[in-house]
């Protein structure tokens, strides 16, 4: 009764909902409150329309997307440019440096040919120039401007090629080492901005010309010493033709013509070391030449008493020919063989006296009278300055003295022609 008269009077009560969850002997139980629910459904609403319309935003604006995509895709191809660059420049590098690597053992290699072609070259000139030393001597006054010249280059007769360190210059090079060499760094300083590989430029054009000033040198001096083998056997020549005496004229550098075909260095050496070897065959040749005519002096530091030719007789007063020359000599003074030969007489011989003759060959012989005593005997093989005998006054003789006679096929010739170019060429032989 009183519950429907308290529905009547307020109204309707609404209970709200409850929610009961029973487990076993437990229940529990929860009371939802209008309002909460409201909230909760209101989110789970915004949430659903939230989720629709991101949705639809992204589906109808896929150009976000596609604009990501694209600018990924440009940095990656960016990226990928990027890494091409460094791998073509690391390349190039590499490259680089093989190929100055390849350079600088090509530089090292032709540097040590041309070491050791300078070395060969010092064996080969080393007899030479001692025998052009030898054969050629003191050049003659007439030639003392070429002779000063070839005197300042009195250094290259050795023909010693320096000691060069090429061998280190690539390994040093090579492993980084960018110290300047001692023996050429007066030549070529290096600079703090210069690189590896300027230095190693500036390294290999000193070495160069170096070994170039050597090879000049070695290629002047040659053809100094040549000269004068030339000059020298021109001299005796001339000296020898002057007087009339036999001479091989065939001996100096032929007249002939002909293109004009380069040669190199090599050929260039040989070419000079042939004509040296030529001139200084030519010279020892006339030399040679000379050495078996009886050009010295049989008495020298004598005085001649009576010339060649015709002359008052000393025991007769009459005029008669003196077939040579007499030298004033007091008794037992040694007389020298004026030549090499060979004794083909040797004994009394009439108004000689005690004589000895000797053959020179090529129809020329000598001959010493009034000796007073002979110390060699017939066949005998002298050489020049070789004592024959002791001056006297035997046979036909007024004093002592000694007879000098020089024949050409048995006819008897001025001795005199033969001292003066005696006195010419004795500075050459």
């Amino acid at each position: 009764m009183n519950v429907a008269s308290q529905s009547a009077v307020f109204g309707r009560r609404k209970e709200p909902h409850t929610v009961i969850i029973a487990r076993g002997n437990e229940i529990r139980h929860f009371t939802i409150r209008p309002w909460v629910a409201a909230f909760c459904g209101s989110a789970l609403a915004a949430m659903a329309i939230g989720y629709l319309l991101a949705t639809s935003y992204l589906v109808l604006r896929d150009d976000l997307i596609g604009a990501t995509t694209a600018r990924q895709a440009r940095m990656q191809q960016a990226y990928e440019d990027r890494i091409s660059a460094l791998r073509a420049q690391v390349d190039r590098i590499t490259s680089r440096q093989l190929l100055d690597q390849q350079l600088m053992e090509t530089k090292v290699g032709e540097l040590l040919e041309r070491q050791t072609q300078l070395s060969l070259r010092h064996g080969r000139l080393g007899p030479l120039l001692e025998r052009s030393e030898r054969e050629v001597g003191t050049p003659p006054a007439t030639g003392t401007a070429a002779s000063a010249k070839s005197d300042e280059r009195a250094g290259v007769t050795d023909a010693q090629p320096q000691a060069y360190s090429v061998a280190g210059v690539g390994a040093n090079l090579g492993a980084g080492d960018t110290r300047p060499f001692s023996l050429w760094s007066t030549r070529s300083d290096p600079l703090p901005s210069d690189t590896a590989a300027d230095r190693a430029d500036k390294l290999f054009v000193s070495i160069n010309e170096s070994l170039k000033a050597i090879e000049s040198q070695q290629l002047t001096r040659i053809t100094t010493l040549a000269d004068n083998a030339y000059r020298n056997a021109d001299a005796i020549s001339q000296a020898l033709e002057a007087a009339g005496l036999p001479v091989d004229s065939d001996f100096g550098k032929s007249d002939a013509g002909g293109p004009l075909i380069p040669l190199d260095s090599s050929m260039t050496f040989d070419s000079k070391v042939r004509e040296l070897d030529e001139a200084l065959d030519a010279l020892d040749r006339l030399k040679k030449e000379a050495r078996r005519l009886p050009l010295a002096n049989p008495a020298p530091g004598r005085s001649v008493t009576s010339p060649f030719g015709v002359r008052t007789d000393p025991l007769l007063g009459t005029a008669a020919l003196h077939s040579g020359m007499d030298f004033r000599a007091p008794t037992g003074m040694p007389a020298k063989v004026t030549a090499p030969g060979v004794v083909v007489k040797a004994g009394w011989n009439g108004g000689y006296g005690r004589m000895v003759e000797v053959d020179h060959g090529n129809g020329f012989a000598t001959r010493y009278g009034h000796l007073s005593k002979i110390n060699v005997t017939v066949g005998k093989r002298l050489n020049a300055g070789d004592v024959i005998g002791k001056t006297g006054s035997s046979g036909r003789s007024t004093g002592p003295h000694l007879h000098y006679e020089i024949r050409h096929n048995g006819e008897a010739i001025d001795p005199l022609r033969f001292l003066r170019v005696g006195k010419k060429v004795v500075q050459y032989l």
